[in-house]
């Protein structure tokens, strides 16, 4: 009886891996596909501010209100929203692989 109950159990299991791993690989394909424009987009949206890369070898220092409250400001904003796609993006792309991996099996 406990082997029936065993085959019959390891039947659902492998019936419901079967028919979600498929849905939820479309599913990570879109969150990466989403999260991939959005982080162009706001990579894009960035200021280009070249000078505070010279100011290490010069040692010139802007102290402006603008500089001290720049947690606030726009380009922080984007450069968080930038940094959350990458990690989202990294791990989608670590559950879709491995996802392949149990789905191949």
């Amino acid at each position: 009886m406990s082997s029936f109950v065993s085959i019959l159990l390891d039947d659902v299991v492998n019936d419901f891996w079967s028919s979600f791993l498929p849905i939820f690989r479309y599913v990570l394909f879109g969150i990466i596909v989403v999260c991939a424009i959005v982080m162009i987009v706001t990579t894009l949206m960035q200021s280009n501010d070249s000078s505070q890369s010279l100011d290490a070898f010069t040692g010139a220092k802007q102290e402006s209100y603008y500089s001290q409250n720049k947690g606030a400001s726009r380009d922080s904003i984007l450069k968080r929203i930038t940094i959350a796609m990458a990690i989202i993006i990294f791990v989608c792309i670590i559950l879709f692989f491995v996802s392949e991996l149990i789905y191949g099996a």
